[in-house]
């Protein structure tokens, strides 16, 4: 570096370390304030890299395509026919229909739904999807109620007429004393019934109102949780793997398979949590009722049972696409399972002639492309005889539909990510690092992992998941090579902990979604969301010590690891 004219210097240090600094800064200052589009911010490193004399614009431009890319392409494939043939919609109907239309069991049926469908699509689009059908159910609710109440007013006055037909002398003082008793219940009721009628009112009582804040959060909770269960889920799990593979190419512990093996038991454990907190926080939560048996459907059940099953039958019996679309998605799932699954031989040993060139885009390549080659329906058209005739046929998806689906802007947000990470490590930052963060490895490891995924939760809450994980990635690598951890250690919650972002509408786009129905205030979200965290955090710093810590031999330091501290004895 030494004889290299500066022409752009802004650091007061002249060190490519500082320079690196500098612009990291500028990138993650960007990041979490968005003055600029997040993903016109990524493209800064292919501007200013070049300029410091970092990186050269060829190194950097080829970090913005990786394998992440390639597995994203295949994965968006697979949501737009799932989306445009309405196989989600199906999905999650059959599954609340499957668990019953008591409140509780309602919510966790939603919940259940919605957690499986963000496992293979974006939390985004499952809320978006699964929102409307919780509205109409709530709605329905309501409506039903009021008419059991007016139906049952009307029989209480027929009543009273009657009776005043038969004796008009016993009637005299029975009436006063009845107006007496039924004064407070049920006229006011009634009266509340028509008020709320006439001006518009969304809710006949604070139940009503409670049940819809607890639908809308179950919602948007379970398409965040759903999405940690597979590397697909989230955008987040997509980066840190491939941040991951790259800067530890020899280990290859990370797939689908392994993935979902350690994080589904979190992701199920932490749905249930929620689930139990939420109804306790909303509505109480009465085992006795829950569990008893035999116990005929109230008006409400029944309202919510007849929507669903309306909701359901719209949808007319399961049609071609649906099918092919179901058993390309059946087959993508076993193909990644399947490829290294670590406790039996996985398929990929039939290219054993080729170690690691086989990975999980090569599987949602394959199944992407079979979208469109597989006819949907033929096209027809009429001869001038008067015969129709197929002159061709249209596939699962189009290019267009595809388009409107891939979110671009992640794309490039993850390549600005992935060049970040190499200009740290090219320019010594990333070694500069955990060199003054060496100190930390006298702390035990189980607070170092506790700080790390307090210090993410409360920084994704101001700043988009993908933002902070590629911020933090390149400090936490060398944190965990400099006090000689394993790696996983401290990155995994860490990834985890950066979907947790429950707290504000403005958090995730889940939140904003269901925070967009008007049943929930600001106040709502921090309450429900601040418990939700908590969770979060114990269940990931439960399972990093049960059963995350012998999957991957976490007590050991690996030998695909760089070892710094024995590098530096004399």
């Amino acid at each position: 570096m030494k004889g290299r004219r500066k022409v752009f210097q802004p650091c007061l240090v002249s060190l490519q370390e500082a320079e690196c600094a500098y612009i990291l800064f500028v990138i993650a200052t960007f990041w979490i304030t968005e003055a600029l589009p997040l993903s016109i911010t990524a493209l800064l490193p292919g501007l200013m890299f070049p300029m410091f004399g970092i990186m050269s614009s060829t190194h950097v431009a080829s970090a913005y395509f990786k394998d992440f890319h390639l597995l994203l392409i295949g994965v968006i494939c697979l949501a737009t026919s799932i989306e445009k043939w309405n196989l989600h919609k199906r999905i999650a109907l059959r599954m609340v229909m499957m668990v019953g239309v008591n409140p509780a069991w309602l919510t966790l049926g939603f919940m259940s739904s919605t957690a499986f469908l963000s496992m293979w699509l974006s939390n985004t689009s499952t809320a978006a999807m699964v929102m409307p059908i919780v509205e109409a159910v709530a709605q329905q609710i309501t409506s039903a109620e009021a008419e059991a109440e007016a139906t049952q007013m009307t029989y209480f006055n027929e009543s009273a007429a009657q009776g005043l037909e038969v004796d008009e002398t016993i009637i005299g003082q029975e009436t006063n004393e009845r107006k007496e008793k039924t004064k407070p219940n049920n006229p006011h009721k009634v009266f509340s019934y028509l008020q709320n009628t006439v001006t518009g009112a969304k809710y006949r009582s604070k139940k009503d109102h409670m049940m819809c804040k607890l639908m809308c959060l179950c919602i948007a909770y379970s398409s965040t949780i759903g999405g940690l269960t597979t590397i697909t889920g989230t955008s987040t799990n997509l980066i840190f793997s491939e941040h991951f593979n790259t800067r530890y190419p020899d280990c290859r512990c990370l797939n689908f398979g392994s993935w979902f093996l350690f994080s589904f038991p979190v992701a199920v454990i932490l749905l249930l949590l929620s689930w139990i907190w939420l109804q306790w926080l909303f509505l109480g939560f009465n085992f006795k009722e829950m569990f008893k048996c035999g116990k005929t459907k109230t008006l409400k059940e029944k309202a919510c049972a007849e929507v669903i099953k309306q909701e359901y039958e719209k949808l007319g019996p399961m049609r071609y696409q649906e099918i092919v679309t179901l058993v390309i998605f059946i087959v993508m799932a076993l193909l990644w399972f399947s490829r290294d699954p670590g406790f039996v031989t996985g398929w990929s040993v039939l290219f054993s002639e080729y170690p690691g060139y086989v990975t999980d885009s090569t599987v949602a390549l394959v199944a992407g492309i079979l979208f469109f080659l597989i006819p949907a329906k033929k096209l027809t058209k009429m001869t001038s005889t008067g015969d129709i005739i197929a002159f061709d046929y249209s596939p699962l998806i189009t290019w267009k539909e595809f388009q409107s689906f891939m979110p671009w802007d992640i794309a490039i947000l993850v390549g600005g990510g992935f060049a970040l990470a190499d200009g740290c490590q090219v320019s010594g930052l990333s070694s500069w690092i955990g060199s003054k963060l060496s100190p930390l490895g006298s702390l035990p490891v189980w607070l170092i992992i506790l700080i790390s995924s307090l210090i993410v939760t409360s920084l994704t809450e101001v700043a988009s998941n993908p933002a902070t994980i590629t911020i933090l990635f390149p400090i936490l690598s060398p944190l965990a090579e400099a006090i000689h951890v394993n790696p996983l250690h401290i990155l995994l919650p860490s990834t985890l902990c950066t979907s947790f972002a429950f707290l504000l509408p403005v958090a995730n786009p889940p939140n904003a979604i269901v925070f967009s129905y008007g049943h929930l205030k600001v106040i709502d979200m921090v309450k429900a969301g601040l418990g939700v965290n908590i969770l979060g955090v114990a269940v990931v710093m439960l399972g990093m010590f049960t059963w995350i810590e012998p999957m991957f031999n976490l007590h050991e330091y690996p030998s695909w690891a760089p070892d710094i501290v024995n590098q530096t004895m004399p």
